[in-house]
């Protein structure tokens, strides 16, 4: 099945992980946490609504209708904010100081997306493995919360063509075998003549499933790389150099569109910080993880967009 996308612009979140610290009395957490918080939520705001905007013209230019900008724009800001106030509500529990959520918002003639993602700003510490786990892991459960309704309702709103008719202005998206799944469930297998011109709901959820995939890469300060550090401590180096290995096998002989992002991490490095308590994690969350390099793997699409 061949999924696509009507366009007016062409081609997508690293969470830059800082460091942590201690409180040591859980009562006096969130009162200390707000106090000391670097963010300027003023700012946080103004870049939300921004982020709103320019998703907004993303959805609303393929058409020129208002309703696709709204449908869009609601579903991927509610994704990302999702993901990143899993980190965030995460931090609060184990006393990590963090910042709200700050959305990058970006011109959608320059980007597919009209944004480039959300980060929030760890400023402290990280106790123990533990707690770097489940922040880790709390952003794309979070996301998957609502990115996998938004793809199954999305594709069950979105038109089915005629290959033949599918003219300019589109894009193929690649899908990944989760993405593949769902959609197959919504709509059944379409015969080879048929494609699916994707709802704006389902191009949020394709999106969300993108940046999911595109974090869950166990690399460095990405939240797959704190999860194989969670898991791996001392270790985790031979499995984050296989996984840059193969990621830049990706980009230089199938997908070149990867090329910025694999320098950006290899500049910004593939060695994890280490936490205040090194003792190793519980069989539970090690069960956790194997299921999040699944979802990854699931996830993941070599070759996200076709021109």
């Amino acid at each position: 099945m061949r999924f696509t996308k009507d366009i007016a612009s062409q081609n997508g979140r690293v969470s830059p992980a800082g460091e942590f610290e201690e409180v040591s009395t859980p009562a006096r957490r969130p009162r200390i946490l707000d106090r000391l918080r670097s963010d300027n939520p003023r700012l946080n705001l103004i870049l939300f609504l921004a982020t709103c905007l320019t998703t907004f013209v993303t959805g609303w230019l393929p058409r020129y209708d208002w309703r696709a900008g709204l449908w869009y724009s609601v579903a991927i800001v509610s994704i990302l904010l999702a993901h990143e106030m899993g980190h965030y509500l995460m931090c609060r529990k184990y006393g990590i100081r963090a910042t709200l959520p700050f959305f990058i918002p970006f011109p959608p003639l320059l980007n597919p997306f009209g944004t480039l993602g959300a980060v929030i700003k760890m400023e402290s510490m990280i106790p123990s493995r533990k707690a770097l786990f489940d922040v880790a892991v709390a952003g794309p459960l979070a996301g998957l919360v609502l990115t996998i309704p938004a793809i199954y309702f999305g594709v069950s709103f979105s038109e089915i063509v005629e290959s033949s008719t599918i003219g300019g202005g589109t894009v193929s998206l690649g899908e990944s075998y989760l993405f593949a799944k769902i959609s197959n469930w919504a709509v059944g297998v379409l015969p080879e003549h048929q494609d699916v011109l994707l709802h704006p709901l389902a191009y949020a959820g394709w999106a969300g499933l993108f940046v999911t995939a595109l974090n869950l890469l166990p690399i460095g300060q990405l939240d797959g790389g704190h999860v194989i550090y969670a898991m791996l401590g001392k270790h985790h180096r031979p499995v984050t150099l296989l996984a840059l290995a193969g990621f830049a096998a990706i980009a230089v002989f199938k997908y070149p569109g990867w090329l910025l992002l694999l320098v950006l991490l290899i500049w910004f490095g593939h060695r994890h910080p280490p936490t205040l308590d090194e003792r190793p994690i519980d069989l539970k969350r090690r069960v956790v993880g194997v299921l999040m390099i699944v979802i990854f793997l699931l996830s993941f699409t070599p070759e996200p967009i076709k021109l």
